[in-house]
């Protein structure tokens, strides 16, 4: 009576079948017995003598270390890891930016009724900046025959601010009184 060798293909076998048939290995609770005395009748015990099961693992542990580092595993590890960062770093080279952009409507204020609003149209969009792009206006009335003018643009964030604007237009004095930012819209 026995399984055999269990570390072997045939012990794993026997065992495997005598146990298609059953949940467990029987045996008497609290009595312990080589481990030749269980398993199915006929099958030759290939354990050494009456030593039991716990005692002869033993010696066996001592060769895996449960809970010591792999140094092996780590560089492959950390080899993948740094291999996936530079993958991610390159994809996301290739991905262009997103570029912050904000639509403003502006009012800029004639000194009076006199003043030539096509001249001061013509003189606000001779300004040209990298990331400004002029849009639509159109001559809205303030009283007494004065009209300011209002028109829009779009600007790149990070290359026109609105100070910036504000002192290019408002250097063309003869026709410039003020600018205000009627709206200023995130894009």
């Amino acid at each position: 009576m026995g399984f055999g060798d269990l570390k072997s293909a045939s012990g794993l076998k026997v065992l495997n079948d005598f146990l298609s048939d059953r949940s467990y290995i029987e045996g008497l609770p609290g009595v312990k017995r080589p481990l030749g005395q269980y398993g199915p009748p006929g099958v030759a015990d290939a354990t050494s003598g009456s030593a039991p099961a716990a005692a002869k693992d033993d010696d066996d542990d001592d060769d895996i270390d449960l809970f010591g580092s792999d140094e092996e595993e780590d560089t492959e590890a950390t080899k993948l890891k740094e291999q996936r960062l530079a993958e991610y770093a390159a994809k996301k080279a290739k991905k262009p930016a997103l570029i912050a952009k904000s639509s403003l409507l502006l009012d800029v204020k004639p000194w009076d009724d006199e003043t030539d609003m096509a001249k001061l149209e013509e003189c606000v969009r001779s300004i040209e900046m990298d990331g400004l792009v002029w849009g639509q206006s159109k001559l809205v009335p303030v009283g007494y025959g004065i009209k300011k003018l209002q028109i829009s643009c779009v600007v790149e964030d990070d290359k026109v601010g609105t100070d910036i604007l504000e002192e290019k237009i408002t250097a063309f004095e003869d026709f410039v009184q003020s600018m205000d930012v009627a709206a200023f819209n995130k894009i």
